[in-house]
Formats: structure tokens, sequence, C-alpha cells
């Protein structure tokens, strides 16, 4: 293994420790903030309910007065009017579900519980001490942190913030990630093949649906031929209005592999790493330019696709600000499988989920080079051997990427 690789181990490492803080924030209408980053904690500013509340309709009582043969009907108490009668021992107050609690009261019994005879209640069937009523802050307490920062904003987020009168809310600004497929061979979309030679690119469309996916902007630069002048200016124009470079193709070791070249050269790099002992994809250079991230991955699809969730996915996460992980879970898996190489490999395989646990297996899986992006479709995860892995037997344990 060439003497700069460094393990997978290694760059998980690297990752995990770069300082990266997203520092800009916009302010959104609750309902245009569906999966965006929150980057403010919301805390209730108020007991929610403010004053004890009525859960169904009912009658409010006095606990007490269940003994009773009769209970008096005094008034009427709708949800929205405050009643101004008060329960006294041997009187009730007809309730409706999110009407304020009468004064006097402490029970509420629902109205099919009882049958009403004239200007009375003849009580059927007996409820506990404080049956159907909604406590001062059983929803939420005054000060309390409802929902933190960091978090993705989904359905129950915005009905909460409504709640509490929060039109407006602030999050953090996406990450923009710059992707371009390189090199003379490939053909963009709507291209006209002149030879044989040419292969159609999907990378760059593959790379901006799983940005896109896991919440960050993309600006598509297509297809760039392999010449250091036109990838030299892709990448500094790049660098104008995009937090994360990603290109494919160029960083192996090839006559015209002129990216990773360019990164250190021209550019002026920092590069953090420079060939990971993984498979796919170990032909990979991750660098650093200022507060901006240039990762050159490999050309084959099923590499880049792998290398991207990899390590763009942990650069978004961090940039969008939000507490999000790659997806990794146990799984069994239901054959021997072997373990080809001392690189870390990830494997495309089937997942299923039965009776609490996931299972893996290979079943019509193509087995070839790692230009096979096919190996992805369906219900997929990427079965992970580690380094030091052993060759797994059916009913092993292991660990699998869920994308």
């Amino acid at each position: 293994m060439h003497k700069k690789f460094i393990t997978y181990k290694q760059s998980l490492e690297i990752l995990k420790n770069l300082d990266i803080k997203p520092t800009k924030t916009e302010e959104l209408f609750i309902s245009d903030s569906l999966n965006r980053v929150l980057s403010e904690d919301i805390i209730a500013f108020e007991n929610s309910p403010a004053f004890e509340t009525s859960a169904m309709d009912g009658y409010a009582i006095k606990f007490d007065d269940l003994k009773l043969d009769k209970i008096k009907i005094i008034d009427k108490n709708p949800a929205g009017s405050i009643v101004t009668s008060e329960v006294t021992s041997g009187t009730c107050i007809k309730t409706f579900t999110g009407s304020l609690m009468p004064k006097g009261s402490d029970t509420l019994i629902p109205i099919e519980n009882v049958t009403v005879e004239g200007d009375f209640i003849i009580i059927n069937e007996k409820v506990k001490n404080g049956f159907s009523v909604r406590e001062v802050g059983e929803n939420y307490k005054k000060d309390e942190v409802l929902i933190k920062k960091g978090t993705i904003i989904d359905f129950a987020q915005i009905g909460v913030m409504a709640s509490l009168n929060i039109s407006q809310v602030k999050v953090y600004v996406k990450p923009t990630v710059a992707i371009a497929s390189t090199g003379s061979e490939i053909l963009d979309l709507g291209e006209e093949q002149t030879n044989d030679a040419q292969i159609r690119s999907s990378n760059h469309i593959t790379l901006q649906a799983i940005a896109a996916k896991y919440g960050a902007n993309v600006n598509q630069k297509g297809v760039v031929k392999d010449d250091r002048q036109s990838i030299l200016n892709l990448l500094k124009d790049a660098l104008k209005t995009s937090d994360i470079i990603v290109t494919t193709g160029g960083v192996s070791v090839g006559d015209y592999d002129f990216v990773k070249d360019i990164i250190k050269d021209e550019l002026g790099c920092k590069v953090l790493f420079q060939g990971v002992t993984i498979k796919p994809g170990q032909h990979l250079i991750f660098a650093k330019k200022d507060n901006k991230f240039i990762v050159g991955l490999p050309g084959f699809a099923y590499s880049s696709t792998v290398t991207f969730m990899l390590y763009i996915l942990p650069l978004i996460f961090k940039l969008k600000g939000s507490n999000e992980a790659l997806n990794i879970k146990d799984a069994i898996i239901t054959h021997d499988f072997p373990k080809k190489t001392i690189k870390t490999v990830f494997t495309a395989c089937n997942l299923n989920y039965k009776d609490g646990n996931y299972y893996v297996d290979t079943n019509g899986k193509k087995v070839g080079t790692s230009a096979i992006l096919t190996n992805m479709l369906g219900d997929i995860a990427l079965l992970i051997q580690n380094d030091d892995s052993k060759n797994l037997k059916s009913g092993d344990k292991v660990k699998v990427l869920i994308p």
C-alpha cells in the first residue's frame, strides 16, 4: 500500500476534529422552514395550558359531589369564553372541550356518563378525581426548552412554534456544494456521442441528488475536460460561491489525472489527507482552502457515490449546523461473505427489516469494478468490513451504512 495512504479510521478522526461551525443564519416563516436546521433554542414563554382546561365535553363538578344522587346544572361554559358562575357543592356547569375549568370545580364527568333530567344530572358511571382536566403546563411549562438548536425542523416543530405564536424562525443558511465531473472521455446529459471511447457521466447528477437530499444547495458545474487550465478555472470559480467543491475523476496516478496536483500546487490548498485504504475509492484527496473544502473523488460511479457519502455528508452536516451523523446500524448477514482485502470495504447489499432486526445479503448484486452503480438500486445498505475484519459467516452481526 502507498506509504501516504491512511486508514479509514484515521480519515474519520481527521473529519471529526475539524472545527466547523456554521455562522450564517436567515429568518424564515415557519411554513417555509421544513427540513431546515434551527439556529436557536425555542423556549416556552408561558405555560400551556396556562389554566386548567377541559379535555372533553362534560360537566365540571366537585369530585366529592359524585356521592350525590343529583347535581344541579347552573350554567354553560363554551370554549373561548369565560364563565363567571362558580361551582359550589351540589352544582355543576356544562363544560366543553378546550374550555377553562370553572372556579370551584376539580373534575369533569363526561356527557356519556350521565343522564340529564331537567336541570339536573344523574351520574351513571363515576370517574377519578381530576378526570379529564388538563393541568397547567401539561403541554409545556414556562422557560422549558422545547426545541433545541441544531434540530432539523419537521411538522411537529412547526406545530409547536405555531402554538407559541412564533411566525418566523432563525435557521442556518444551507451550505453550498459545487459538483463537477472531470474527464475528456465523458459526456454530459444531452451531449452527442462522437466516438465509441466516450462514456456518459452520471457522477455529477448522482452527487447533486445526494447533496440535495441531505440539505445542501448545489452549484452544478457539469463536465470539465481533462486539461489543467479548465480544471483550475473551475475550482477558482467554485471557490467564490461554494463551501465545498467536489470533483470526480483526475485523482488517480494517470498521465491526465490533474486534479490532485492543481489542488496542491496552483491553489496551494492544505491537504488533510490523500489516499485512504478503502474499497471503493482509495484514490481521493481531501483539502482545505481558508474555510472552504475541496475534495477530489474517484471517477467510477460507485466509487464516487460511496466516497461522497463517507466524506462529503459529514461536512454538510457540520456546515448546516445539524446534529446528524451517517446512519450506521447493526444488521445480521444471512450468508457467508469473505473479506477479500486488508482495506475497509463498503459493499452494496440488500436490506430487509424483520422482527426488530435488519438483515442483509448480496443476492443478485453484480460483481465487477467500482463502476457498477446499479448495485445501489432497491432497498440497500453498505456492508462495512473494517481493515482488520475476518471472513463473515451466515448469522454474524455486522455494521451497515443505510443511505
